[in-house]
């Protein structure tokens, strides 16, 4: 079992998250992002708000605080076990001094789990132990909300829990060459997307709502925005012209997009705080080379 552990500051006067990550087992390879570990330590009644960029599906667990959650219309406070579906807009949240297990789901994992349509639950947020889709997991809150037991075996519980609930797909190879495709920087269209996947656009088209759950034009939108606000975070030194993608023709579309994705303008964007955010963001990639969720290859 490997993990790689951080440490991030937010800027006082020491130390309050700490992050370890769980690398998930071969046989899972192309499911998941990362398996990961988090507390929040805050001064007594203290708390902090932050926004997380459009992901992937993820199910996070929380002893400790609970948050208070957005993503579009939905709205959750105090649930253990949150679900997120792939999300094309942010989440904000609103959280004290927690304990919190995450889960990535690349789409291979969302069909591997899930006997659903993903756009069903696009842009949804959910309390997942009454999700009627997440309820199988639900036996894990108590597990991962038990602080006497070791990460290890929470890490072991994660894992049985998962192999017990996955199922081959017979589209499998499919999914992982929309995958693929969707992480080549260079495409400009869906039909370049198509045939970088070796698919029509209709066939295209049909796997990237049912499992990455929304149109191949959206996600390759996705992609660009994100790489776009992650350069910002990590390596822009605050300008924006020095991190958008090389694929916007201007400033104008860029701010247009970022305002599609995030809800709000690049400019009011730079002027908020974003504690969790920044660190989250550099930790990752300082430990696992990725910026994102998004930006994760379905081969790690």
């Amino acid at each position: 079992m490997g993990s790689q552990q951080a440490v991030m500051s937010l800027g006082v006067d020491a130390p309050v998250i700490g992050s370890r990550f769980f690398a998930p087992p071969p046989e899972f390879k192309g499911c998941f992002t990362t398996f990961y570990r988090l507390t929040l330590d805050l001064p007594d009644g203290d708390m902090i708000s932050d926004y997380m960029q459009p992901e992937w599906a993820s199910l996070r667990f929380f002893s400790g605080a609970r948050p208070m959650a957005t993503i579009g219309q939905d709205e959750l406070s105090g649930a253990r076990f949150a679900a997120t579906g792939v999300s094309s807009m942010p989440a904000r949240f609103t959280i004290g001094s927690t304990k919190m297990w995450g889960i990535g789901i690349l789409p291979l994992g969302w069909a591997r789990l899930f006997d659903a349509d993903a756009r069903q639950l696009a842009n949804r947020l959910v309390d997942g132990e009454q999700h009627p889709l997440f309820s199988r997991l639900a036996p894990l809150a108590d597990i991962l909300g038990d602080e006497t037991i070791s990460d290890d075996k929470q890490y072991c519980a994660i894992v049985e829990a998962m192999r017990s609930t996955m199922r081959l797909h017979r589209d499998e190879a499919r999914i992982i060459r929309v995958h693929e495709a969707l992480l080549e920087a260079d495409l400009k269209t869906v039909s370049d997307m198509a045939e970088c996947a070796g698919l029509t656009v209709r066939s295209l088209e049909r796997r990237c709502h049912r499992h990455f759950g929304f149109a191949p034009k959206i996600l390759m939108r996705r992609q660009r925005f994100v790489r776009s606000l992650t350069t910002f975070i990590l390596d822009s030194d605050g300008k924006w012209s020095e991190a958008m993608d090389v694929h916007y023709h201007d400033q104008s579309q860029f701010s247009r997009e970022f305002t599609r994705f995030m809800g709000m303008r690049p400019s009011k964007f730079a002027t908020l705080d974003h504690p969790f955010m920044k660190a989250f963001v550099a930790a990752r990639t300082e430990l696992l080379g990725s910026a994102a969720q998004t930006l994760d290859a379905p081969d790690r």
